[in-house]
């Protein structure tokens, strides 16, 4: 499926308690031109009584493109029936994104304890469930992980596994934290970022796991102020962007629209 989209998009783990359909009328009321879901935007509507069909009506009503479809976490590291589990909840969640024509799934590393090669087997397979469905994957480490916990990691991950179809997502609060601040990611060839998620990092250690200090551009520790801004902004022009601010989303906007 064709990327369509390049803008700037509303995660909704930034209003995160909020109901789907409110964090979709505030992402529209402000300006964003997508949203990127999760599995438990979809999880939390199926507990208030909507089927899978209606919580696809409830987003396409809401006249915003999904930039990218999450899927349930922890499968990059999964063994046995867990894995087949969550691989099952990666099909459906491919689907959504084929019937809201969307391109992009995205994950990040989650729990689990499996070797580095059954990792390695699972990117590859994730890789080819994503194909079958015309879609790509973008895999995201944490500096937080107890094994991915840096880029290179991950970058030798999806090397190994050889699936064209996967790549990076780089977010700039992990890169901060995990020691690639600013132009940190300049030696990555532009062909391995599928996705930038963006936000800034407070001057100070994280409060605690899982983390939840994030902050606007520009008002943490520098990431988006000259050159390092510049590098993001190259990397947009390439693929998409979208910022996860919890403190003030909507002002920002007018700040850093591009």
């Amino acid at each position: 499926m064709p990327h369509s989209f390049r803008g700037l998009a509303l995660h909704t783990w930034t209003v995160d308690t909020t109901p789907l359909e409110g964090a979709l009328a505030a992402a529209k009321a402000a300006g964003f031109d997508a949203v990127e879901l999760r599995r438990v935007d979809f999880e939390r509507c199926f507990a208030r009584g909507l089927s899978n069909a209606a919580v696809l009506d409830l987003v396409r009503a809401s006249g915003l493109p999904v930039s990218a479809m999450g899927v349930e976490y922890g499968w990059v590291f999964s063994t046995g029936a867990e894995r087949e589990r969550l691989f099952g909840v990666f099909r459906e969640a491919c689907e959504n994104a084929v019937a809201l024509n969307c391109g992009l799934m995205m994950s990040a590393i989650g729990p689990n304890e499996a070797s580095s090669d059954e990792a390695v087997a699972n990117i590859r397979r994730a890789g080819e469930i994503a194909g079958s469905f015309g879609l790509r994957l973008t895999v995201e480490y944490q500096y937080q992980h107890p094994i991915v916990r840096n880029l290179d990691i991950l970058r030798e991950l999806i090397a190994r596994a050889g699936a064209a179809n996967v790549g990076l997502l780089l977010d700039a609060y992990h890169l901060q934290r995990g020691g690639r601040p600013g132009r940190g990611f300049e030696d990555v060839p532009g062909a391995e970022i599928f996705y930038v998620q963006f936000s800034d990092v407070p001057d100070a250690p994280p409060p605690g796991l899982p983390p939840v200090d994030r902050l606007p551009p520009g008002k943490g520790a520098g990431l988006f102020k000259a050159k390092s801004g510049a590098d993001v902004l190259v990397v947009n022009a390439q693929g998409r962007v979208f910022m996860a601010d919890l403190d003030d989303p909507f002002r920002v906007l007018s700040q850093h629209i591009f």
